[in-house]
Parts: structure tokens; C-alpha cells; sequence
């Protein structure tokens, strides 16, 4: 199970992700809100531990943007000191999922996330995102596109994954490569052949093209009667 821990605390930060990851988590951890809600779009996570005292980006903005702009269903627990009741009803107003008072138990906040991620799978049959007859099963990792399956090497299937979550959205050429090659991307020639063997596979001579250039911006995945960005 992968986990995105945004909280400004290092000392807390650090001890819920050695907690974490002993039980087997893959964690990741943003220290302010800008960088947690730029790795909550561009990185796939089953679940966000929010704190609601950021810089940058407090953390009932930062749900808001996930929810309504980002148009994200990962479940989102917020962890606060805040503890009354306007509190609680103002996270759960913004999207967010569970709610959680500081000071608590690791072994709680294990159990709520186990929760939330059970409650999230049950009402799935697969896991999969579908952009008009382009299907990705993220359990098995294979692709399909009008019933045929495609052959795709590692990162144009990881491009292809983050592309179809936000799509019909516009995804930035900044936010590929950061998803891809973190903060070292290759020159930009890279990303362009990528893109080129991520084309060619799912946009095959004889049906409507999914992939769309935006040039100087970067790419959309969009259904073909999907409104134009």
C-alpha cells in the first residue's frame, strides 16, 4: 500500500513513516503543502495522511484543490491538534475522508488507513482507469485498447498511468518528467521519444486518437468526444 504523509512536523513525519513502513507501507513525505499537493496529482497513491497546519498550502486548501481541481478520490485522512467539532465538520466539508486528533496511536492510525484503503477497493470490481476503450488494470499492469492488449516498456506505462488519472485534465511536461525521473530529468529529448512509443501503441492506424500534444505546455488524454482544453 503506498502512502503520501503531508505534515510539517519532521520529528512526527519521520516516526509515522519508519511505522509505516515496518508494516509494509511504500511511504512518501512532503514537509509543506505545496510539495504534498504536487505529489498527490503526479504520483499514484491508495491513500494521503494530511496535516492541516502547512506552509505553503494549509491543509483544508490543499483537500479542496485535490477534490475539486485535481478531481482525485484517493482517500484522505487529516491528522490535527484541531479537535472540536467546526473543526472536524470543515475537513470533512473540504473532501477529506477520515479525521484523526493529535496526540493518537500509530497502531490507530494503521488501522484507519487499512480501513479507508478496504472501504475504497470494495467498491471496485477491478482496479482500472478507462479512458473511452483505452483500459490499464493497475493490478495486473496490462493495457487495452478496442479489446487488444499492448505491449508497453516501464515508463511510457508509467506516463500512461498518471495520463489517464487526470485525464481529460491537461498533465504539464514538468509534471511528467517529475514523476518519472524525479528531480534529475534527462534532457527533453527523452520525454519526447517516450511519448512517441506511448502514441504508437495506444493510438493505432484506424482509431481515433487519445493522446493530444498541447505544444509548450504538454498532454492530454481525452475521449473522442471530449470537450477540447
Amino acid at each position: 500500500m503506498s502512502v503520501l504523509i503531508i505534515e510539517d512536523s519532521q520529528d512526527l513525519a519521520a516516526n509515522i513513516a519508519d511505522y509505516l513502513e515496518a508494516k509494509g507501507y511504500l511511504v512518501d513525505v512532503a514537509m509543506d503543502g505545496v510539495t504534498g499537493l504536487h505529489l498527490a496529482v503526479t504520483q499514484p497513491h491508495d491513500v494521503i495522511i494530511l496535516d492541516l497546519m502547512l506552509p505553503g498550502i494549509d491543509g483544508l486548501t490543499l483537500c479542496r484543490r485535490l477534490r475539486q481541481d485535481a478531481q482525485s478520490s484517493v482517500p484522505v485522512l487529516m491528522l490535527t491538534a484541531r479537535a472540536t467539532l467546526d473543526d472536524k465538520a470543515a475537513g470533512f466539508g473540504e473532501g477529506a475522508d477520515d479525521y484523526l486528533v493529535k496526540p493518537f496511536e500509530l497502531r490507530e492510525l494503521d488501522l484507519r488507513l487499512r480501513a479507508l484503503t478496504r472501504r475504497t477497493r470494495a467498491g471496485e470490481t477491478q482496479r482500472r482507469l478507462k479512458v473511452a476503450d483505452l483500459v490499464f488494470d493497475l493490478d495486473t499492469f496490462t493495457v487495452q485498447r478496442a479489446g487488444q492488449t499492448l505491449a508497453l516498456p516501464a515508463l511510457p506505462l508509467k506516463i500512461l498511468e498518471l495520463l489517464m488519472r487526470r485525464a481529460p485534465g491537461v498533465v504539464w511536461r514538468r509534471d511528467i518528467e517529475q514523476a518519472v525521473w524525479g528531480d534529475s530529468p534527462p534532457d527533453s529529448d527523452s520525454l519526447r521519444v517516450h511519448m512517441h512509443t506511448l502514441r504508437s501503441a495506444i493510438d493505432p492506424p484506424g482509431l481515433p486518437p487519445l493522446l493530444h500534444t498541447l505544444r509548450g505546455v504538454g498532454y492530454q488524454l481525452k475521449a473522442p468526444d471530449a470537450p477540447a482544453a
